[in-house]
């Protein structure tokens, strides 16, 4: 069976996506994807991942995280990381799965609790765990309701 390979050789899906990264059938339009690797202040990882949080991609901006978890050493790797859980459990959640939304809302929220007292780059970690608290909670009860994006920032 022939797979899908990036220029680097590696396998990589090349199928088309959703806004909510859901594989589409080849030769269908679907959203661009975030290019990965790349390199970016986190200033300009909260701005980018709040932009496509806006705009209905939470997956695209776990891919955002991503990048800044991998490529980030210290402590705020673990903040990078458990806000990609967060997005990754937004997407669960716009997906109607409710099992993985409440395992990963969860789980970002308890990862990024060491941040809570001194919140690094204007993250509100307070708000954040809030909200992923109480989207679990409706998830949990089968709530279907359209999930509302975090607001990563205390600002506006």
């Amino acid at each position: 069976m022939s797979r899908d390979r990036d220029a680097e050789g590696r396998a990589r899906n090349a199928r088309p996506r959703d806004g909510l990264g859901r594989p589409l059938p080849y030769g269908t339009e679907g959203i661009e994807r975030q290019p990965e690797g790349v390199a970016r202040t986190p200033a300009q990882t909260l701005a980018e991942a709040q932009r496509l949080l806006d705009d209905g991609k939470p997956f695209h901006a776990h891919e955002v995280f991503e990048d800044a978890w991998k490529t980030t050493d210290g402590p705020d790797r673990e903040l990078w990381r458990g806000l990609a859980q967060l997005a990754v459990g937004l997407t669960h959640a716009a997906r109607g799965n409710n099992v993985g939304a409440v395992s990963l809302l969860e789980r970002g929220a308890a990862n990024i609790e060491p941040f809570r007292g001194e919140p690094p780059h204007g993250v509100d970690v307070a708000g954040l765990q809030e909200w992923a608290r109480g989207l679990a909670e409706e998830a949990k009860q089968r709530v279907r309701t359209e999930p509302v994006p975090p607001r990563l920032t205390g600002l506006s």
